[in-house]
């Protein structure tokens, strides 16, 4: 008898209605389940507070944009992510989740996510029309800010101090990464 190899089509294929079954911290990727790590460690803790607190005061005066910690984002039926960060302009219409892309993810590097926040995730979010994705990296302090073009991010800036600007809807922010490694 022969080692038999699953073929594609058997393989589970899980759906937003299986992932809010499920107990724990989790992504799905095209149906793949990604089980999320423990809880972020206090270097990645400190940095999302001070990512959400920078965003809150500059985006205070704005009545369309809200800026949300880890919440689930239901990019299809079988792709549910939950970023560190994100700021969506306009109202969604589920109360529950994000079903609309948000105009900035950022997302915060860990060894075990590293690589899917480079490579899948990037790539998620440019089809999915994220504006902005803010990879930052806590370890070598530093922040790499993608934008999106007409249809992939055209535009890398590196930063470890020093503000950039953001059009984020109606509203233009100047977002000081030097505040968050600090």
């Amino acid at each position: 008898m022969g080692l038999e190899i699953l073929k594609t089509d058997e393989l589970p294929n899980y759906t937003y209605d299986d992932y809010v079954q499920w107990e724990g911290r989790w992504e799905v990727i095209d149906g793949i389940p990604y089980a999320m790590g423990p809880t972020p460690k206090r270097p990645h803790q400190k940095i999302a507070v001070k990512i959400m607190a920078q965003l809150e005061h500059l985006l205070e005066n704005c009545d369309a944009c809200q800026t949300f910690p880890p919440i689930d984002w239901q990019i299809t039926e079988h792709t549910i992510v939950q970023p560190d960060v994100s700021v969506v302009c306009d109202e969604d219409p589920d109360e529950a989740k994000l079903t609309r892309a948000p105009v900035m993810v950022f997302e915060i590097l860990s060894p075990s996510t590293e690589r899917r926040d480079r490579g899948v995730k990037y790539r998620l979010y440019e089809n999915a029309g994220v504006k902005y994705y803010c990879i930052v990296d806590p370890k070598s302090k530093n922040a790499e800010v993608y934008t999106l073009g007409k249809t992939q991010y055209q535009d890398k800036e590196e930063f470890e101090v020093g503000k950039i600007h953001f059009q984020i809807g109606a509203c233009s922010i100047a977002f000081d990464f030097g505040k968050i490694f600090t």
